[in-house]
């Protein structure tokens, strides 16, 4: 899907210089995946504390087989 965006040069070369990306739409791309990642982690890590677990990893790894 294609979108227009606009973003400030400052923040774009510094983007393209952390990513090491060839383009912008990669560097942009990446950040945006990497949020999302970090996002989702943070929401599992709010959950420690709140779900009760009957099994062992162990358990857990037999089961997947």
């Amino acid at each position: 899907m294609r979108t227009t965006a606009t973003l400030d040069y400052e923040i774009l070369d510094e983007l393209l210089k952390t990513t090491k990306a060839r383009s912008k739409t990669s560097a942009v791309r990446e950040a945006i995946s990497d949020y999302l990642r970090r996002s989702k982690i943070k929401e599992i890590k709010a959950l420690k504390g709140k779900l009760d677990f009957d099994l062992t990893a162990e358990e857990i790894r037999d089961r997947e087989r």
